[in-house]
């Protein structure tokens, strides 16, 4: 469940006229995202014709697609980016989400200062709604919390929690938070409510044992971690959760 970028991109798949009949722009649109989910190479080259032949932000859209399907996740931050600015100076809305996508692949890649700086674009907008506007905040809670900057987080964890509360990944991440500050009640309260939502992920669990140890509730730790390592045996959360249960070894 942490961060795919796919997920994200398909959430600002907007086609550029939200009424009427397709344009022909629309319609090149939704080849080039279609080309870019499937064949991702294709798509890239297609955003590049179309750019060339002036495509704009609409083609800067598609090739930042492209790459973050190649797991490009640099390559996919620069192309939103552009997508975002050049938006930004056609006064068209679609730059926040633009900046949203940018924010969320350069938190793929590991770039959390310039996720950051995207991320404050996109809320600065004032025109992200609903559950885009909810998983904007979630992911500047993300590179904040990379940042070192805990106490920032939890605001926007908040509000992330208002505005996505469907998210399993917001409540995750508020109850991880939490364990991290100290504030355990909010802790248990927060990773049950994730747990609601999705407890056959196995980094659910794993939060879930690692809450309830420090709450001192072994049988609880035990449970999460097991369960932890069994829905992720070859993964590196499988390992994490059987490494925490090694403490029990030898004490029955």
């Amino acid at each position: 469940m942490m961060l795919l970028l796919l997920a994200a991109a398909a959430q600002s798949v907007t086609p550029p006229s939200p009424v009427g009949p397709p344009s022909p722009e629309e319609q090149r649109w939704e080849r080039c995202v279609e080309l870019a989910v499937d064949e991702p190479a294709a798509g890239i080259a297609e955003a590049n014709r179309w750019r060339m032949a002036g495509g704009r932000f609409f083609a800067e859209q598609c090739r930042g697609m492209a790459y973050a399907r190649q797991q490009r996740w640099v390559s996919a931050g620069g192309a939103f980016e552009t997508a975002a600015r050049e938006a930004e100076v056609a006064r068209d809305r679609r730059a926040s989400k633009y900046w949203a996508q940018a924010g969320n692949a350069w938190l793929a890649a590991g770039e959390a200062a310039k996720a950051r700086s995207a991320l404050d674009a996109a809320l600065a907008t004032g025109t992200l709604k609903g559950l885009e506007l909810g998983e904007a905040h979630l992911d500047r809670a993300r590179a904040l919390v990379a940042s070192g900057d805990l106490a920032g987080a939890r605001g926007d964890l908040d509000k992330a929690l208002i505005h996505a509360a469907k998210d399993p990944m917001a409540w995750l991440l508020s109850a991880n938070l939490a364990r991290r500050t100290g504030n355990i009640p909010l802790a248990r309260e927060h990773i049950a409510r994730a747990l609601e939502k999705a407890g056959d992920d196995a980094s659910v669990q794993l939060e879930a044992g690692n809450i309830a140890a420090v709450a001192r509730d072994e049988a609880g730790a035990r449970a999460a971690w097991t369960r932890a390592a069994q829905i992720s045996p070859d993964g590196p959360i499988g390992a994490s959760a059987r490494a925490a249960l090694k403490q029990f070894e030898g004490g029955e």
